[in-house]
């Protein structure tokens, strides 16, 4: 989920009402992501994307170079981390594999059908992947709905203290900025979607429409973690986390990162790392294709590429 594609506040629901009475979106096949022509590039190429993909048989030099699996936020694509694997090829010592989430970077109708569990697959399938490949030197790093999805393999013991080093999360969101989303249950049949604003330059790596059913998916991920969070649980030993929050989210409210570091402790039970960042971007790395940025918000990019290159290598 991005600043762009915020969900809408509860004063302007009876907007939506009267502008969202067709259930049945009007999509544009040659522009929008929704539509039949355009897919994410993972899709077709996954080894340009999978580091499992890419190198079949891997050396023991490639099995112990850091890893960092990559993955974007709800109704984005890989797009949303292109700018941190340039960075990396760039500085080197780091290889970069960028997921898909299930149900994302295809059409309309598949993500209608998709749940939160379908979203999380490909994570867990890579890490799967490249622990069986040998790779000894794993981290993580989310934005947005990424987040709550590795948190919950967490918390099921899903990833453990077997290969994964580092878990990074730009923004999670735990608690929306935006209170329709906790009445989606009630107002989303009558809606049947809701219309993001992109930029041109993001139509083609965001959907444009949001189906209700994917946002009572999102509400009821959020929610689940919110629960795990409140009860509290512990990393894997070795483990280490490190989140960045954006201070004015118009997207995850700031209170996000307070749930997550009252309920997420490290393994002896202290706390885990949490930097506010001066900004009012919600996924603060991402800066293609939105308009207006400033020099302070690539300031801010670099800082973070700078902080978890730094963590890995170290």
């Amino acid at each position: 989920m991005t600043t762009k594609n915020k969900l809408f506040s509860l004063p302007v629901i009876l907007l939506l009402f009267l502008t969202a009475c067709s259930k049945t979106p009007d999509i544009d096949n040659a522009t929008m992501l929704d539509g039949d022509q355009i897919f994410d590039p993972s899709l077709y190429n996954p080894e340009l994307f999978l580091v499992s993909a890419a190198i079949a048989n891997p050396g023991e030099i490639q099995k112990n170079t850091p890893v960092i699996i990559v993955a974007h936020g709800y109704t984005a694509t890989t797009f949303e981390w292109d700018e941190f694997r340039t960075y990396c090829d760039a500085k080197g010592n780091i290889v970069v594999s960028q997921v898909l989430l299930g149900g994302h970077g295809r059409t309309y109708e598949e993500f209608k059908n998709s749940s939160w569990e379908d979203w999380q697959e490909p994570i867990m399938n890579e890490y799967t992947a490249l622990r069986a490949k040998g790779y000894t030197n794993i981290s993580f790093a989310g934005s947005s709905t990424g987040c709550p999805l590795v948190m919950d393999l967490i918390k099921k013991g899903k990833i453990g203290d077997n290969g994964m080093k580092n878990i990074f999360m730009v923004d999670p969101i735990v608690i929306s900025s935006s209170k329709l989303l906790t009445v989606i249950g009630l107002v989303g049949p009558m809606m049947g979607y809701m219309e993001s604003v992109n930029t041109t330059a993001e139509e083609g790596h965001w959907y444009h429409f949001r189906p209700q059913e994917t946002m009572v998916q999102l509400l009821e991920l959020t929610e689940k973690l919110r629960k795990d969070l409140q009860s509290g649980f512990n990393l894997p030993a070795g483990i280490r986390v490190k989140v960045y929050k954006s201070i004015k989210d118009p997207t995850a409210d700031p209170v996000s990162a307070v749930l997550i570091y009252k309920g997420l402790k490290n393994s002896d039970g202290t706390n885990i790392d949490i930097e506010m960042i001066d900004s009012e971007l919600h996924v603060s790395t991402r800066l293609n294709g939105r308009d207006n940025i400033t020099q302070h918000d690539r300031d801010i990019q670099t800082h973070v590429f700078d902080d978890m290159y730094r963590i890995i290598t170290q």
